[in-house]
């Protein structure tokens, strides 16, 4: 804990940020100061459970040694040259992370937004170069109530006004059909579509999982269409719901996969836009770049990252441990819970609103020792770092049952 960490307490802490911070986040009152694997300590000495994980940015926990490590010694090698000249890092990361996700190419990028933005300007160029639609007239479609980050292209075609409201004008270009709906996708597809953009399962909307045989369908309708199936596996992938990607629990091949958060390892932002040759090498110098996308710090750790989803163990403990999460939310069902959604270590549960706000039962949950957050209404998230363990994972659980029968 650092000297002024010891000598400010939280209250004084959060009253400090007020004035300088830009209030475009409403976060817990709690001002964490070090953190190790599942756990994190607060500038007054007491410990937490995260059971949110960074949304999923901390997949490893924190501060994983082999990540750590592998920081490290980058850091006293070389950190930045930028995509003006080649470095020794970058080949052998898109090497690995082309081969753990069965894809041909890699273009690195730093946040999840930058990937989704990536993503859709290579299926424009791709929809004029490959499929030959006339200039200007390529469109995406996505679905309602979806989150892909918060840059004015992707806030226009959400559907959350709290996301929209006041940014506009949107760029165009984008039809939004219900989720997990087959008919009105196939729909709102036709000859100028160069893509459906979808994540396999919404996060942000309370970690909705559409119905089994959807995904496989999403991927015929686009392969009957001519278009491409880009998957935003961002939030889902890298392992968090007990598959390297969350489309592998169906015979699902995606032309495209948008990858950030855990690729990073809870220490730089890296993300990528993942596919076939046929589709990314659309790109041209000059066409689309990033100064810091794929620097030396960000492909050692990303590197590191795909060493440990390689070993399969990860993805073990999220399908193992998800049983053991699942189990424990169906016995608090009629016990404060209404009902939730789960899959791997992720899962949305819906609180009966008479009990309160999940903003409520967060903060609630947060004096008992657990960490997580809310989303829409009276639902809260939980997605542990793959790390917890069984023990850690019921005492979560435990706790949620105190707060929700107390």
């Amino acid at each position: 804990m650092t000297a002024p960490a010891r000598a400010r307490g939280s209250q004084e802490l959060i009253r400090a940020e007020e004035p300088v911070l830009a209030h475009n986040y409403h976060p817990l009152p709690v001002v964490v100061a070090r953190a190790e694997g599942a756990w994190v300590e607060d500038v007054e000495g007491r410990r937490y459970l995260d059971m949110l994980a960074g949304y999923s940015a901390l997949n490893f926990g924190h501060r994983h040694p082999a990540l750590v490590d592998a920081a490290h010694r980058q850091l006293d090698r070389l950190t930045l040259t930028s995509r003006a000249f080649h470095h020794d890092r970058l080949a052998g990361f898109a090497e690995r992370l082309a081969a753990l996700t069965g894809t041909d190419m890699v273009l690195p990028m730093n946040t999840g937004a930058e990937a989704v933005e990536s993503g859709i300007k290579v299926a424009r160029k791709w929809a004029y170069d490959v499929k030959g639609v006339p200039a200007d007239r390529a469109t995406i479609v996505v679905a309602a109530d979806n989150f892909h980050g918060r840059t004015t292209t992707i806030v226009g075609f959400s559907t959350d006004e709290t996301a929209r409201a006041g940014f506009g004008p949107f760029t165009p270009g984008f039809r939004v059909v219900p989720y997990n709906d087959l008919a009105a996708l196939e729909e709102a597809v036709d000859e100028t579509t160069a893509a459906v953009l979808m994540e396999p399962i919404q996060g942000e909307a309370g970690v909705l999982i559409p119905d089994d045989g959807y995904l496989a369908g999403v991927r015929e309708l686009t392969r009957r269409a001519g278009c491409l199936f880009v998957a935003d596996e961002i939030q889902s992938g890298l392992g968090r719901t007990g598959r390297t990607l969350a489309v592998e629990h169906e015979p699902v091949v995606p032309d495209v996969v948008l990858l950030g958060k855990a690729l990073g390892g809870g220490i730089v932002p890296v993300s990528a836009v993942v596919g076939s040759r046929e589709v990314l090498g659309v790109l041209r110098p000059g066409e689309h770049g990033s100064t810091f996308g794929g620097n030396p710090l960000a492909a050692a750790v990303g590197t590191a990252v795909v060493e440990l989803l390689e070993t399969g163990e990860f993805q073990r403990r999220a399908a193992e441990l998800g049983t053991v999460l699942r189990e424990g939310l169906a016995a608090l069902v009629g016990r404060g819970v209404v009902g939730f959604r789960a899959r791997g270590l992720w899962a949305g549960v819906d609180v009966d609103p008479a009990l309160g706000s999940g903003r409520e039962i967060s903060e609630r949950l947060m004096r008992e020792g657990v960490l997580v957050k809310d989303t829409h209404g009276s639902t809260i998230r939980l997605a542990p770092p793959l790390t917890v363990t069984g023990e850690e994972l019921r005492g979560a659980l435990g706790t949620l049952e105190k707060v929700l029968t107390s």
